[in-house]
């Protein structure tokens, strides 16, 4: 799903010899208003929906609640879906829709990957995110090094020591948002 002009607007991949039989089916589908063939590759083919779901849907359920659509995977009879919910109650209203309409769901997995109040980049700041990706990307953490703090310090221009703090509080913040987050929950 990509928010284009104020809609979330399907991306749709298709594998095999689908292809004709899915533009057949979706074309005669209520709520889809036009389907595109965008692209196509060796045996797959990226298509765009112009679609409205219906009120009582799943889908206008998850766009209702400004939920992201990451993945879809299925067939005729089971669907797995992964989904990004603004907040914990998005995700709540969800499961409760569900529920209600005594639709089959089972969940696999549960991840928040960062404090709630971390920010973007897991709480990096511009110039640590700039300065880990730089050491990853050049060789750093390699065995042996590739790149000294020294030679890293100078493409920022900064001083050594410099580039030694922006590493060593950006992997402080790093841990603490991703992998210490449940332990600090608890």
């Amino acid at each position: 799903m990509v928010p284009l002009g104020g809609r979330a607007t399907p991306f749709v991949r298709i594998r095999n010899d689908a292809r004709e039989s899915f533009e057949r089916s979706v074309r005669e589908h209520p709520w889809v208003n036009d389907i595109r063939r965008l692209e196509t590759h060796g045996d797959e083919a990226l298509y765009t929906l112009d679609w409205e779901p219906s009120e009582a849907s799943l889908l206008r359920t998850i766009l209702d609640l400004d939920a992201a659509l990451l993945s879809a995977t299925g067939g005729a009879e089971t669907w797995g879906l992964e989904l990004r919910f603004p907040t914990h109650e998005a995700l709540s209203a969800f499961k409760d829709h569900y529920l209600e309409a005594d639709i089959d769901v089972s969940i696999e997995r549960i991840y928040n990957p960062t404090r709630p109040d971390a920010s973007p980049w897991y709480g990096l700041t511009p110039p640590q995110r700039e300065t880990l990706t730089a050491a990853v990307e050049s060789g750093y953490y390699s065995l042996p090094r590739q790149i000294s703090t020294q030679e890293l310090a100078d493409s920022f221009d900064i001083s050594d020591q410099a580039a030694t703090e922006r590493l060593r509080r950006g992997i402080l913040t790093l841990v603490q948002n991703t992998l210490l987050v449940e332990e600090r929950d608890e």
